[in-house]
């Protein structure tokens, strides 16, 4: 199971929102690309990287800051916030951005996800944020009657390989990660897509709780807080869930978007 430190970016600024809302901010400052290179050296495999502005507002905002990281290190970077056109996508991978993240898109919008994945193969990533069990959209503000099992399955059956699945009303707490929702998600997919989970995660006790789900097709874990909070050491959470010599091919920076993790 890949360990992949998130890096959360609003105002220019490393946050935390706490449930996804916007009024409970935790700054951690500094400078996003030494935070992503801090993460590298300590082993991450891959950076996750958001930007919260552009999923508020529908437009990104942070495009040259996420230029800088992807360019800053060695390993791939998955990012998202506000990718709602094709043209925005391009923009991304110019940039060196290894795998985009549709969120919004992804939900309303079947025909711009058929046509991206058709362009880009497994370089396109969804994103499925759940609160109260609804699918939420907009930077987490709108929330969708749709439930997310029946949107992973539309997804996966639109040749998304990649789906990263959080619990919003979790992220940001440190409250443990949603075991049963992640549950039933893993089920409907079928092992036919990779599943990274979010949300909650704070101790290496959470961690082995969702590598028991690594049999159903979890395949990630992105955490954020705890790693700021120092509440969970990086080195120690690599060891524990990523096998030696566990990191495929296609988990390299160059790797196509016809093999693979989506690199």
């Amino acid at each position: 199971m890949l360990i992949i430190p998130a890096i959360d970016l609003k105002g220019g600024r490393v946050v935390r929102l706490v449930k996804g809302d916007f009024s409970e901010q935790i700054d951690y400052g500094g400078d996003p690309v030494a935070v992503a290179q801090r993460w590298a050296k300590e082993g991450a495999q891959r950076l996750h990287v958001v930007d919260l502005d552009g999923a508020l507002t529908g437009t990104p905002r942070h495009r040259e800051v996420i230029g800088k990281i992807a360019k800053a290190v060695s390993i791939p970077v998955q990012a998202g916030g506000g990718i709602r056109t094709a043209a925005a996508i391009g923009k991304f991978f110019e940039a060196g951005v290894a795998q985009v993240i549709l969120g919004t898109k992804a939900c309303v919008d079947e025909g711009f996800v058929t046509v991206a994945v058709k362009a880009h193969g497994e370089k396109i990533a969804a994103a499925v944020d759940v609160k109260d069990g609804r699918v939420a959209i907009e930077g987490w503000v709108r929330k969708e009657w749709m439930k997310p099992e029946p949107l992973v399955q539309r997804l996966i059956s639109q040749g998304v390989k990649t789906i990263i699945y959080t619990d919003a009303s979790r992220d940001g707490t440190m409250s443990g990660p949603g075991i049963e929702g992640l549950r039933t998600v893993l089920e409907k997919a079928g092992g036919k897509a990779q599943i990274i989970a979010s949300g909650g995660i704070s101790s290496l006790e959470d961690l082995v709780k969702l590598k028991e789900l690594e049999p159903l097709g979890l395949w990630g874990a992105i955490t954020g807080r705890a790693l700021y909070d120092g509440k969970l050491d990086l080195k120690e959470a690599l060891k524990l869930c990523s096998p030696k010599g566990s990191s495929p091919a296609s988990m390299s920076k160059t790797a196509g978007s016809s093999k693979g993790s989506g690199s």
